[in-house]
């Protein structure tokens, strides 16, 4: 195979498997974070007392997969090499703009205010706005507002909150209320 054919190659896997990290997280968020974990993702909806909190360690717990897959691949020859290659880099490039949307736009984290001009990020902060308030759905952060759109329908009522809306104060009968403002 050629250096070309390997670089198509390692873009091919690389997209489904960014695009296959959404799906992924909002498993790991709402069947894992919120259950099992909760005692450490719990510092996530909190007021931060400084600046890491607990639940940093679960959004980092993928990197050093990805890490290990691009220099396995940097070891290897041909297809492999690309694959491996491949699927680091599209874990990586998903971390990478979750990290920059929900730290950054959502969470205030960094200095990317400015991504608010585009409607569709201002929906995804609004919908994880919303999972703050409530404690629960939507798990997802880049379908978040799908999640909040599509699940009420498929019951055959209308969405609960409208994508662009923020969120009330309140968290449903039943969960405790987390704390976190609409801005945090």
């Amino acid at each position: 195979m050629t250096t070309r054919g390997l670089v198509l190659l390692g873009l091919a896997v690389a997209l489904p498997v960014a695009a296959a990290m959404e799906p992924w997280a909002r498993l790991l968020h709402g069947r894992v974070w919120h259950h099992a974990l909760w005692q450490i993702h719990r510092s996530h909806h909190s007021h931060r007392r400084g600046r890491f909190e607990a639940n940093d360690a679960l959004s980092a717990a993928h990197a050093p997969i990805a890490t290990a897959l691009i220099m396995i691949g940097c070891n290897l020859h041909g297809a492999a090499s690309a694959i491996s290659i491949g699927i680091g880099a599209g874990m990586t490039a998903f971390g990478v703009c979750y990290v920059i949307v929900h730290d950054g736009l959502v969470h205030g984290r960094l200095p990317v205010a400015f991504l608010a001009r585009f409607a569709w990020l201002r929906r995804i902060r609004d919908a994880h706005r919303i999972h703050h308030a409530r404690g629960a759905a939507p798990y997802g952060l880049f379908l978040g507002p799908r999640e909040l759109t599509r699940a009420p329908r498929a019951r055959g009522g209308r969405p609960s909150v409208p994508p662009t809306s923020a969120p009330g104060p309140a968290a449903p009968p039943g969960r405790r209320s987390d704390g976190v403002s609409p801005s945090a």
